[in-house]
């Protein structure tokens, strides 16, 4: 059974998706709960429900599988190229009632189509969009968007889609997408920072609003531990390698163990940990060993390593907890033709210790988490639409934002075309669902 309740509007989407065959897009600004009401629905669900995800770490956060491996989709512009489908996948595929996809802002228009074409080729159903079956995502444009390949595929959407966006392909033309909004912020209770932060979201930054984050942002940075949030690998990589080499003594390495189809590099963890005595560290999960009472630690919390021995202690805000190595399992659907339902089977396994050095992380890695205060290095520009947003919004309040350099017009960037879809459907309050 899940552990954490949901708050009215959670529980009005869920029983929408539940009672319901509306293709869903459950969306909302940072830290509304989208990722606890996705978790509520993959254990509370009665449907024959598959989860799955553009990305390797962004399934295996949610407990599904990816994209491509689910249905054998080749990787690349699939476009009108045949799309083949054993005996056992065409089972599968016909045993799904709802397909949720999550981080679904980072799935391009060609993709989902893909996923529509395979769905209605599996189940024989080719006049009906996705073959009958429920979709819904989760996700939010304002946050991630699709990643552009190279030249030719670049070429291939300006010839055959609006963008890249997945609200942009072709099977939204034969059948509705409903959108539900999460209004209530569980990250933020200031409500000055919260009203910032939705300005940031949508591009109407003031100079006004810039000033105030620049003033308070412009303070000195603490030096008792507060997390840097930058822009590039190149960044963080420098900041901890740094800041782990001013500790006295020798750093002692935890060696990941992987075993099974693990596939790729795309690990929820590192495969060699570094720690020493004294090391800023960050979870990558929540307590897996929570009794029903507060949880002692969840996925964002910073703390600082005491002892290595056979396991790590940290301690977070004053008190000494004992981690232990973490499990991440990865998932395989399949059809079971004894029970003629899906399976859902472990097919490989990721052990480490669920922390990373947290001097610093970059801003894409800090997706999903919370932090009571971060110092936010943009570098010398913001590149990407949507990262500055991130990155503000992983603060809990605005007393505890830092920033390197002060903000620029050209930090806060929004995508046209996100602007186009979600001025367009006008999402429905969750409340209202």
């Amino acid at each position: 059974m899940a552990d954490v309740p949901l708050s009215p509007e959670q529980q009005a989407v869920f029983d929408r998706i539940e009672t319901t065959m509306d293709n869903i897009f459950v969306t909302g600004r940072a830290g509304t709960g989208k990722s606890t009401l996705l978790t509520y629905l993959s254990e509370e669900t009665s449907k024959q429900l598959v989860i799955c995800a553009p990305t390797g770490v962004a399934a295996l956060n949610v407990g599904g599988q990816t994209i491509h491996s689910l249905f054998r989709l080749p990787i690349g512009v699939i476009a009108d190229h045949d799309i083949e489908q054993s005996d056992e996948l065409r089972k599968l595929l016909n045993s799904i009632e709802t397909l949720v996809i999550d981080e679904v802002s980072m799935v391009n228009a060609d993709l989902l189509d893909a996923i529509d074409r395979s769905l209605r080729q599996a189940r024989g159903r080719k006049n009906e969009a996705f073959g009958g079956v429920q979709v819904v995502l989760f996700g939010d444009p304002y946050q991630l968007a699709p990643v552009p390949g190279e030249g030719d595929e670049r070429a291939y959407f300006a010839d055959h889609y609006r963008s890249m966006w997945f609200f942009d392909a072709k099977v939204w033309d034969e059948t509705d997408l409903t959108v539900y909004e999460l209004a209530t912020i569980h990250r933020q209770s200031d409500s000055e920072f919260k009203w910032m932060l939705n300005a940031v979201r949508h591009g109407m930054v003031t100079a006004e609003i810039a000033e105030r984050l620049n003033t308070t942002g412009a303070r000195p940075a603490p030096t008792d531990g507060a997390i840097t949030l930058a822009s590039t690998n190149a960044t963080v990589t420098r900041i901890n390698a740094t800041e782990l080499s001013r500790l006295p003594g020798r750093a002692l390495t935890a060696r990941a163990e992987i075993n099974g189809e693990f596939g790729g590099r795309t690990f929820p963890a590192d495969e060699a940990l570094d720690l020493k005595v004294g090391a800023r560290v960050m979870f990558l999960r929540n307590d897996t060993q929570w009794d029903g009472g507060p949880p002692r630690w969840v996925n964002g919390s910073v703390g600082t390593v005491l002892k290595i021995d056979s396991t790590v202690w940290v301690e977070i805000d004053g008190t000494r907890h004992e981690v232990k190595p973490a499990v991440w399992e990865k998932f395989r659907y399949s059809y079971s033709p004894l029970t003629k339902s899906l399976r859902k089977d472990v097919v490989a396994e990721f052990t480490q210790f669920p922390l990373r050095l947290a001097w610093a992380v970059t801003i894409h890695k800090s997706q999903g988490k919370t932090y009571d205060r971060a110092i936010v290095d943009l570098g010398p520009r913001s590149f990407a639409p949507g990262q500055t947003y991130v990155a503000l919004s992983r603060i809990t309040d605005l007393e505890g934002l830092y920033l390197t350099r002060p903000l620029r017009p050209s930090d806060i960037i929004v995508d046209e075309n996100v602007v186009r879809f979600m001025t367009r459907v006008q999402a429905i309050p969750a409340i209202q669902a």
